[in-house]
């Protein structure tokens, strides 16, 4: 595959604000680590999203039947919350190891972690042949896969941006998110596949199929990501660096402001949790297939793969705050339009609204996400900072399911706070981002996190 849409010249061409050292090197190494991390990442969020699909069609029934419905459903999306709970503390461990020994190796063991753990998951007798193990299991399997996902979006955006030119950091870090929409497409064409079996072997055996497939994912990523050496960035800050201290210790101790920053600017990721598990739940109430929900959420990945790196090239043009900032308003107001075409019914509609959420709105924050966190850091702690500051914003991102659920209404118009609380969440974030989030695109990547970056 290709490393992404054509680049315009001028985008090739080195900016007179950036050294030349950092625009022209490795940028065979910053292409193959795109590619490493858009499939790496692809692979990774197919396994993580496959459970929220679940979450919202299946396990309700198989580990926690004979509960209201309701109840069942609330309880089926608090376990894709357990996996963001999990995720801060395997986030400073992973990346103290990954600033410490490499973010190659941690790469390739959070590939395998996820992989392993939806392995298992596929393999779960349900609560009816073995109790309340069932579901305590299926927790235990969930908070492993979330401690994989706490160190691979921040690792493969950071080994990516630390290989690519400074003048294009945004374009091949977009390479990452937009691999996670790719995971989320397979993942909904999966159980799109499996959902036209009838219900009685869709809830014995073939819901465990995507499941099981992962053990394709391991295979692949660790071919892949093998092949992948160190940024010379990161191994020149390897080698000069004096200090010995703990990465933890030094982020906690110096850049605690910076993680406080990150929470509330990371809030702009419920928008994916909200749409892909809960609202495919909710569209349920209204007689809208989940069929038809599986193949919105797939038409919008399609469309958000090629938009996602063209939001990479124009904040690599004109600034990462205001097409970041854009993205979060419009995520804003088309939550409120796409609930609502959800309880109007209206096919067409829900299409329409879907795209402007997710395709527009969520493809100009999503792709930039990732790289804004880890750009907030400097080499020698990249990888912890990034990955502990965004893991425990991703906390309210897990729950946002289950706070969806416990805050909808009865009836037509119950979606409303469901509505608000996405639409709020944005806005925090695009105002914390204009407030207090510093411009990097003319920053060379040396200087990220310094104190010798400029300022916004």
């Amino acid at each position: 595959m290709t490393a992404g849409p054509t680049v315009p010249p001028t985008a090739l061409t080195p900016s007179a604000d950036i050294a030349p050292s950092t625009t022209h090197a490795g940028t065979g190494h910053a292409r193959r680590s795109a590619v490493a991390s858009f499939i790496g990442s692809t692979l990774e969020y197919y396994d993580f999203f496959i459970y929220g699909s679940a979450s919202a069609l299946i396990f309700n029934k198989i580990f926690f039947p004979g509960i209201d419905p309701a109840l069942g459903t609330l309880l089926s999306m608090a376990t894709i919350g357990i996996g963001y709970f999990v995720r801060p503390l395997a986030a400073s461990v992973i990346g103290h190891f990954g600033d410490r020994i490499g973010r190659r190796q941690m790469l390739v063991l959070t590939l395998v972690m996820m992989g392993v753990a939806t392995f298992l998951i596929g393999c779960l007798p349900p609560t009816a042949a073995i109790g309340a193990a069932a579901p305590v299991l299926l927790v235990l399997l969930r908070a492993l896969q979330g401690a994989s996902a706490a160190g691979e979006s921040v690792g493969a955006v950071t080994m990516t941006l630390e290989h690519a030119p400074s003048n294009k950091r945004a374009f091949y870090g977009s390479w990452v998110n937009t691999g996670a929409v790719a995971g989320i497409m397979l993942a909904s064409l999966a159980f799109l596949a499996v959902s036209l079996l009838p219900q009685a072997e869709l809830l014995s055996w073939g819901w465990r199929l995507p499941f099981l497939a992962s053990i394709i994912v391991v295979a692949v990523g660790l071919y892949i990501r093998l092949r992948l050496p160190e940024s010379e960035v990161f191994e020149s800050a390897k080698e000069s660096e004096s200090s010995k201290e703990l990465p933890l210790k030094v982020v906690l101790r110096d850049h605690w402001t910076t993680i406080i920053k990150v929470i509330f600017f990371g809030l702009w990721s419920v928008v994916s949790s909200i749409f892909a598990a809960f609202a495919l739940a909710y569209s349920g109430k209204f007689g809208i297939p989940a069929a038809l929900m599986l193949t919105v959420t797939i038409v919008t990945a399609a469309l958000g793969i090629i938009v996602q790196p063209y939001a990479g090239i124009l904040a690599d043009r004109i600034g990462r705050k205001p097409v970041f900032i854009a993205g979060n308003i419009i995520c804003a107001a088309s939550a409120f339009a796409f609930f609502w075409s959800i309880s109007a019914g209206s096919i067409a509609l829900i299409f329409v609204t879907a795209i402007m959420f997710m395709t527009v709105g969520y493809g100009l924050v999503n792709p930039l996400g990732p790289s804004m966190t880890a750009e907030m850091f400097e080499t020698r702690i990249r990888y912890t900072g990034a990955a502990t500051a965004s893991q425990l914003g991703l906390i309210v991102t897990g729950f946002a399911p289950t706070i969806a659920a416990a805050i909808v209404q009865p009836g037509p118009n119950g979606w409303v706070p469901v509505a608000a609380f996405t639409a709020g969440c944005c806005l925090v974030s695009a105002a914390v981002t204009a407030i207090w989030v510093k411009e990097t695109y003319k920053v060379p990547t040396e200087a990220l996190g310094t104190k010798t970056s400029s300022p916004s």
